[in-house]
């Protein structure tokens, strides 16, 4: 069990990363929306937005869903241990839904720098959080 303390460490580290870019990049998309006819400007989003999914979002959501199914092969006992772990793994299906369709967004915001409003975007940017904190709740209270 010696290796589950430093996966589960590594795990919470990659988390936290791909929260990051599933707060930030939504973010983006909503200067990107505003500032539409402005080429210049989207010019420069557009880049940040690509370096944030590429080389932050992929790589650290990744890296949480090796990690954790390391920590699930390490301590398979866990699944009768209550229902919250598969509640977990359901809000993360939905978590990992979204990452893409953050790509799927990117992709058309190029094409269509006026898809959807920013206000779209500002509630859309809202999903990883609900979803964040009920995923927190299961892991720490495990209410059932």
């Amino acid at each position: 069990m010696a290796y589950y303390s430093w996966m589960l460490a590594f795990h919470v580290m990659s988390f936290v990363s791909w929260m990051a870019m599933l707060f930030y990049l939504p973010r983006l998309f909503i200067y990107h929306r505003e500032n539409a006819d402005t080429k210049a400007f989207t010019d420069i989003v557009e880049i940040q937005e690509y370096k944030l999914f590429k080389y932050i979002g992929v790589p650290a959501m990744w890296a949480t869903i090796i990690s954790g199914a390391f920590m699930l092969y390490l301590n398979s006992g866990i699944f009768s241990s209550g229902g919250w772990m598969h509640a977990k793994l359901l809000l993360l299906a939905f978590l990992i839904a979204y990452h893409f369709s953050l790509e799927r967004i990117r992709r058309t915001l190029i094409e269509n720098p006026h898809y959807k409003s920013s206000k779209y975007f500002r509630i859309y940017n809202e999903v990883p959080t609900l979803l964040m904190i009920f995923i927190v709740i299961m892991v720490v209270v495990k209410p059932f």
